[in-house]
């Protein structure tokens, strides 16, 4: 059933940060959700994951299922209002919803995203192969991904799942995330100067352009399984700083506050490339410059 374009693909998450990047890549691949993408592709809306009944009639049988929340600060805290939804609100208990409602379809294949914070910092061997050791309960962000992955080694014995472990994801968007280029990016947009608490980290940020092309090729695979996706090559925070001071005219304020994580990460590549032949085409020089000038069109509007 499936296609190059896209035929026979839903999308969950399809107004977030990378949907709209795959659906524009796969034009016939339909989104579902509450939101309606920015993009051309079809929409069938879906107001509660609880509730799929309006895929009843749909053809398909390739899902990639991106939900949830990337304020892991925010879902780290110890303390959160009691009306406020918690990591497991959004990363596991509609994930199991949709999964009990689609498993008994004839589904080739599924993609789930997690997160390459789940590694354990502390017996890190560069650069970071999927069989690394974790780490899933140093808080309720990496707890929630930890438990979605084990939703999906129990729904695997009726669907063939991807688990993708993201890492810096970063690129042109005008919603409001909290990576670190995007808030940077912000700050110098809006109040002319930035900072950061350490330039010493070095990591694997990775193009969502890169991201969603290695996306769509991992849906054509028979891969089953967790694949890391990163481009395998690591960038000092001192180094974002100093091209968006170039691209800004702006100041950013180092402020030397000690960071949580490890000093250094990338991940292992190796896998993700054997399976699709496919590598990062854009470098974080001109990813960074794609983003700021986009971004800064956008904000200017």
């Amino acid at each position: 059933m499936s296609a190059s374009n896209g035929e026979g693909t839903i999308l969950f998450g399809g107004s977030g940060f990378m949907g709209p990047y795959i659906l524009r890549k796969r034009p016939a691949m339909v989104s579902v959700g509450r939101t309606p993408p920015p993009t051309g592709n079809r929409h069938v809306q879906v107001d509660s994951l609880g509730d799929l009944r309006a895929l009843r009639d749909l053809a398909f049988d390739k899902v990639v299922y991106i939900i949830g929340n990337t304020d892991h600060h925010a879902l780290e805290r110890e303390t959160l209002p009691p009306e406020e939804p918690t990591a497991f609100d959004y990363h596991l208990v509609p994930f199991v919803q949709t999964m009990e409602q689609i498993k008994d379809r004839p589904i080739r294949k599924l993609m789930h995203f997690s997160t390459i914070l789940i590694y354990d910092e502390k017996r890190l061997t560069l650069p970071v192969s999927e069989d690394a050791p974790i780490d899933p309960y140093k808080n309720r962000y990496v707890f929630s991904k930890h438990l979605a992955e084990e939703a999906c080694r129990f729904y695997s014995r009726w669907v063939p799942i991807i688990n993708v472990r993201m890492s810096n994801l970063y690129g042109p968007i005008p919603l409001e995330r909290y990576d670190l280029i995007h808030v940077l990016i912000r700050q110098l947009l809006r109040e002319g100067r930035g900072e950061v608490w350490s330039a010493r980290p070095e990591r694997d940020f990775i193009h969502v352009e890169d991201a969603a092309e290695a996306v769509v090729r991992l849906l054509e695979t028979d891969y089953e399984g967790t694949l890391n996706l990163g481009t395998g090559t690591m960038t000092s925070v001192g180094r974002i700083v100093t091209l968006l001071e170039e691209l800004s005219g702006c100041p950013v304020s180092v402020l030397d506050v000690p960071v949580q994580g490890p000093m250094q990460f990338r991940v292992d590549t190796t896998l993700v490339h054997r399976l699709t032949g496919w590598s990062p085409a854009i470098s974080v020089a001109e990813g960074v410059r794609d983003t700021y000038e986009k971004m800064s069109a956008w904000l200017a509007r």
